[in-house]
């Protein structure tokens, strides 16, 4: 989508101008309060740019902050994150957000933002922290405001009455009722889908937001308390923007489709269509039925179909598709006939859900149990025949009208001999791990143990996923529950890896004395184990960039302040991830690793990835499945040495049991 990059530096002062590559650092002559600004452009294309603003307090520590610049040539920020901003003009004001308010002297925080441009994007001159210009200097500044009384943990009310207003193809107007705290609402937290669009103070309770035209979103806002004890979410409000302009023209024709083959996966090329408005799809047909998409602004012409037979002879054609949705006519058509020999082979469907298949793993008889998240009970599903048979409801699961519910599921390494099935859920109250026996194909209730309580829940950010490591211990991903500041609280559970032993009580060698065994996480929902028995985790970012990470003991994943590769991830003791992908390839859930081969499934960008593990690497990363089966939510290891596969299509956003249609996939690999 973004077709150049630019990365510039100027270091400012009163009389000089320094170039050097990165970043653009602000330092003026005369402040009272000491601050640098590093203003980086980190992508740009047409009519567009992405920035990253890394702010280092070198006064007296201060318990919240305010950012100014002006912009030089009329550019529009028009979405931001890890902060709020308002706009008047060229005047531009950044806020913190509520967990990276406070800076210690030297302590430094970051915030990022999409915005927009014509005829030209020049780098802000000067900068502005709390009202005095930045300079190098270090001159004590006033008494910062007083920080919060200790003591508060009571989260405000959920806010009421979400409602939109004043709906255009470029911004919608989003408001809501007042939430009510025991000592006061500071913020309101605004949302789309699980990513954070802005906060606005407490006093505030609408705000103008920047939508896209056509594109569908779960709006939702959060109450926040001065001292960081976040509230339930509204309810949601779904909005679909209408297109800037009637549009009734389809794309042209793409030419020059081509394809080969390796074995039996075919990659297709083909250049681009042309589209008064702008191309936005491409729709690849194997034998006039649509196999895939490839989606875009604009899109890939590229396309890898995978799991098809050997030795056969497949016709494709494309065909292009605006934001309108007008299509045009085919390409040309390209003949390919597969080889033998494989590494992703065929693909077979083993059954159908009708609601979101979520946890998944293997009995040691070769059949599958799986979690229904919304519906909130557990299927064994026999793989050969695709019978299935329900064993049982878990008790006490709720769902967040989100993406909470019955989650992660995981077979105790004993389960042969005492039956113990782990799960991870929703409660009314909190997230939880339980164990529950099967007993005659049955879930026993009465033998349900709460194994860890208190991980608190919210809309979005629940984590879920379960899984045994070859040390015998379990590992569960824990979300921050929509609030950041506490993914770097190693005395919460929230933002973590945990581990703890099968009977819940804490491992001996965790390296904080509790259940904490990684930090610094947002939303982590894939784990899996390698050959060496090492650790990998997959993590939703916010709006830029999905990570994958290699986890240590004790290890800080930088989260709330770093976002994969952006914010301050030079920070010290921030460990980086092994792989970032765009938000909008990305969106990944589950990873498993079958011969050292990383498979991380992915509900936004409709794939499934490859990578193979070389040392602390992820190497040769292809994609699969592109569009072929939508969203990918799980990926776990079959006993044959394949895959399993789920989609999460339809309902996922809503917690309605039985109001999807979904698909369970074997992939055999070769």
């Amino acid at each position: 989508m973004r077709t150049s990059r630019r990365r510039l530096a100027v270091l400012l002062t009163a009389t000089t101008v320094l170039v050097a590559a990165g970043a653009v650092t602000a330092i003026s002559a005369q402040a009272a309060a000491g601050c640098r600004v590093t203003y980086t452009i980190s992508s740009q294309w047409s009519g567009g740019f992405g920035a990253n603003v890394s702010i280092t307090n070198l006064g007296d520590p201060v318990s919240s902050w305010q950012v100014g610049w002006t912009f030089g040539a009329g550019q529009t920020i028009t979405q931001l994150w890890n902060g709020s901003h308002t706009q008047s003009g060229s005047q531009v004001t950044v806020r913190n957000a509520p967990y990276n308010g406070a800076l210690a002297t030297n302590a430094s925080t970051a915030f990022g933002f999409n915005g927009s441009w014509t005829g030209s994007n020049p780098i802000p001159a000067t900068f502005t922290m709390n009202g005095v210009t930045c300079t190098g200097t270090t001159t004590p500044s006033s008494p910062p405001p007083s920080s919060p009384a200790p003591g508060d943990t009571q989260p405000p009310t959920v806010p009421g009455n979400a409602r939109i207003s004043n709906l255009t193809c470029s911004s919608v107007t989003f408001a809501w009722n007042a939430a009510t705290d025991d000592v006061g609402v500071a913020y309101y937290d605004i949302y789309h889908d699980g990513q954070q669009m802005t906060s606005v103070g407490g006093g505030t309770l609408s705000a103008n937001l920047t939508v896209v035209p056509g594109a569908t979103w779960g709006l939702y806002v959060n109450a926040r308390d001065a001292a960081g004890n976040v509230s339930q979410a509204s309810s949601t409000v779904t909005i679909t923007p209408p297109q800037c302009q009637t549009d009734t023209t389809p794309p042209t024709a793409a030419t020059q489709l081509a394809g080969s083959a390796s074995g039996t996966t075919v990659t297709l090329q083909w250049t681009a269509a042309t589209d008064d408005v702008g191309v936005r799809a491409y729709d690849v047909h194997r034998g006039g039925v649509v196999v895939g998409t490839v989606s875009g602004n604009p899109p890939a012409t590229t396309f890898i179909d995978s799991g098809l037979a050997a030795n056969t002879t497949y016709q494709y054609q494309v065909r292009a598709r605006d934001a309108a949705g007008n299509t045009g006519p085919a390409s040309n058509t390209a003949t390919v006939t597969t080889t033998g020999g494989c590494t992703v082979c065929t693909v077979t469907q083993v059954t159908t859900d009708t609601d979101i298949p979520w946890g998944l793993a293997t009995l040691p008889d070769g059949s599958v149990v799986y979690s229904r998240r919304d519906a909130h009970d557990v299927i064994r599903l026999n793989p050969v025949t695709g019978a299935k048979t329900t064993l049982g409801t878990v008790p006490n699961v709720q769902s967040t009208d989100g993406e909470g519910g019955l989650l992660g599921i995981a077979v105790a390494p004993t389960y042969a001999t005492d039956g113990w099935l782990y799960v991870m859920h929703t409660s009314p109250t909190d997230n939880r791990v339980v164990r529950i026996r099967v007993v005659n194909d049955r879930l026993d209730t009465a033998t349900l143990t709460v194994l860890v309580s208190g991980m608190a829940r919210n809309k979005y950010h629940d984590g879920g996923r379960l899984r045994f490591g070859p040390d015998g211990k379990l590992y569960a991903s824990s979300g921050d529950a929509q609030n950041g500041s506490w993914a770097q609280d190693r005395n919460r559970l929230e933002g973590k890896i945990l581990r703890l032993n099968p009977d819940g009580t804490v491992p001996a060698d965790n390296p904080f004395g509790n259940l904490v065994w990684s930090y610094g996480h947002r939303n982590p929902q894939g784990l899996a184990f390698d050959s060496q028995g090492r650790l990998w985790e997959q993590e939703f970012g916010n709006t830029v960039m999905d990570e994958t990470n290699l986890i240590e003991r004790g290890g800080n994943y930088g989260w709330p302040n770093c976002e994969g590769t952006t914010g301050t991830c030079g920070t010290a003791g921030f460990l980086a991830p092994k792989r970032t992908y765009p938000t909008s390839e990305g969106s990944c859930s589950g990873i498993a690793v079958v011969r050292d081969a990383l498979y991380v499934a992915c509900l936004r960008g409709t794939r499934l990835y490859r990578a193979v593990i070389s040392g602390t690497s992820l190497t040769n990363v292809q994609s699969y499945f592109v569009g072929t089966y939508g969203r990918l939510r799980t990926v776990e290891p079959s006993p044959s040495g394949g895959i399993w596969l789920t989609t999460s299509n339809n309902g996922d956003k809503d917690s309605v049991p039985n109001n999807s249609n979904e698909r369970i996939l074997h992939v055999a690999l070769g």
